[in-house]
């Protein structure tokens, strides 16, 4: 009898501390992303009204703005499905190469190994690119179960915890 009743509260303080678990990584997930966001809108509208202020937009300039997009789409797509868009990243690292290779020429005017270097990087993300998006077309993470397999699992998970 104390045995059964042991387990059963046992049970529902397992059950509780999950839960208020679960929902505190749900609220700092929402904060992180809304201040990640936010900060992402700042920076790019800083940015734009910074051109606007010297009256020109350089490559580099709508290259940055790229990125701000690049970032901000990536938490939008990670807010409503909670997977991080890796290639998303690899689209950001790109276009900061980008960026990199462009201002390096236009400032110094003799393009050197550098630029053969961080061609070769961008070849190399490309190339990742590739790489993720056959994986994730070939390899699909998403599988579509019954729902009798479904309570299997379900129930295996919580083996030991009801009774």
């Amino acid at each position: 009898m104390t045995n059964n009743l042991a387990n059963r509260l046992r049970a529902k303080l397992h059950h509780s501390a999950e839960s208020m678990g679960n929902l505190l990584v749900e609220v700092f997930h929402y904060l992180a992303l809304f201040a990640i966001g936010a900060m992402t809108v700042w920076a790019g509208t800083l940015a734009a009204i910074d051109m606007f202020a010297k009256g020109a937009a350089s490559i580099d300039d709508i290259l940055l703005l790229f990125i701000y997009l690049e970032l901000g789409a990536m938490v939008g797509i990670y807010f409503k499905t909670n997977h991080m868009p890796v290639r998303f990243l690899i689209y950001v690292a790109i276009t900061a190469l980008t960026r990199l290779m462009i201002s390096d020429i236009s400032h110094h005017n003799a393009p050197d190994m550098g630029v053969l270097y961080v061609s070769g990087a961008i070849l190399l993300l490309a190339i990742a690119i590739l790489v993720v998006r056959f994986a994730s077309a070939r390899f699909s993470g998403v599988t579509v179960i019954e729902k009798s397999q479904l309570e299997q699992i379900q129930a295996e998970s919580h083996e030991g915890t009801e009774r």
